[in-house]
């Protein structure tokens, strides 16, 4: 199976430094060096679409904008480009989620993918009035889904759940192309509705032991619900002609964290409540030290942003070949970033992409690439 490749939309600000937030985390103050205008969100969308990535990530949460809206308007300055859209269960009701799909769909040509987000902090659940626990957040979202693909297979749905409940719900019209579902998560809990529903499981970008370990987790589960999902993982990435300059790019990074701000960060996500982000905190103990975790995986990253905290580093050589180890464990898709994330995606997508083309593991989803600069852009 060809590759997949899809960037990521700074809907929280983006920086020539590591913005962070997320999990109970606002945004860093780096997030004001590139606000999140709809101009510049297209400006990377395009880059993306041009470079070869399927699709574009984007998050949820009080510390950055609205996905749906955001992604609505920047599909208008794209042309091929599908979105990623993260958004929570408990916000919506299952009937006006499948609805707004469907919408999304017809109106952009089938350019939506669907990241579903339980929500791992209590306290921000609070804050948009979802008053459940962690673990019945979990059930909730497994009727949330039951309900939205029963509808977008054009049957009628009653449902007197422990958390949902519709009567006669239904579509005057069915999204087509149906869209895939994205869904991760580490607890156990996580991992039935992931099982049961979703299309490509996603990961964080934990070292490749812990990724086979939970990819046979997943696979285990599926199997027994005669399901086969493919599998994915979330990263951000530092790659450059030489492994030299790469690393010295993640050492400017680090070198800008400022300590209080990392203490600060550190101790909101220890309080958080996912299984998910206790794993990312383990890989660098809150320290500045041993923070190349495995061959060109780097944890810096997770010293100040919640959620994916982990970068592959390196030359545009060794980037590749661990995807090609990542891959070999059956990872398909991979949903990257970087700092500023309009000029990273240019050296990933000149640098490292062409090299496993050359390989016969990706192809360019839009079919050859138009003749790209030798030198990444400055920024506009």
């Amino acid at each position: 199976m060809s590759l997949t490749f899809h960037w990521f939309l700074p809907t929280n600000g983006d920086s020539r430094h590591v913005v962070g937030g997320g999990h109970g985390t606002p945004a860093t103050a780096s997030g004001r060096d590139r606000p999140p205008t709809v101009a510049y969100l297209s400006q990377i969308a395009r880059a993306a679409e041009e470079l070869g990535f399927a699709a574009a990530l984007t998050p949820t949460g009080a510390w950055c904008e609205d996905a749906w809206l955001t992604t609505a308007m920047v599909s208008q300055h794209t042309e091929r480009l599908k979105f990623l859209v993260a958004f929570r269960p408990g916000f919506v009701s299952p009937t006006l989620a499948a609805q707004m799909a469907t919408t999304f769909q017809r109106q952009t040509g089938g350019r939506l993918l669907l990241n579903v987000v339980t929500g791992g902090e209590s306290r921000e659940q609070r804050a948009y009035g979802d008053f459940l626990d962690k673990d019945a957040r979990y059930r909730r979202t497994g009727e949330f889904l039951h309900v939205v693909r029963e509808l977008w297979e054009g049957k009628g749905v009653d449902l007197h759940g422990e958390h949902l409940r519709v009567e006669d719900a239904r579509l005057s019209r069915v999204p087509d192309p149906v869209p895939e579902v994205y869904f991760g998560g580490s607890s156990p809990a996580a991992g039935e509705v992931a099982a049961r529903y979703a299309d490509v499981y996603l990961t964080w970008g934990e070292p490749p032991a812990q990724v086979a370990g939970k990819i046979a987790w997943i696979r285990r589960l599926a199997a027994a619900r005669g399901r086969t999902p493919r599998f994915g993982i979330r990263l951000h990435v530092i790659t450059r002609d030489t492994a030299e300059q790469a690393w010295a790019e993640a050492d400017r990074l680090l070198a800008g964290f400022d300590p209080e701000t990392v203490r600060a960060v550190q101790e909101g996500l220890a309080r958080s409540e996912s299984e998910g982000q206790r794993r990312m905190l383990a890989l660098h103990g809150g320290g500045r030290d041993g923070l190349e975790i495995h061959p060109n995986l780097w944890a810096g990253i997770g010293l100040v942003r919640g959620g994916a905290g982990t970068a592959l580093v390196g030359s545009h050589e060794e980037v590749a070949e661990r995807i090609k180890e990542y891959h070999a464990l059956g990872i398909d898709e991979f949903v990257l970033s970087g700092y500023p994330h309009l000029e990273e995606a240019y050296w990933f997508g000149e640098g490292v992409l062409p090299r496993l083309a050359a390989q016969g593991l990706w192809a360019h989803p839009h079919g050859p690439a138009s003749a790209a600069p030798a030198e990444v852009p400055l920024a506009i």
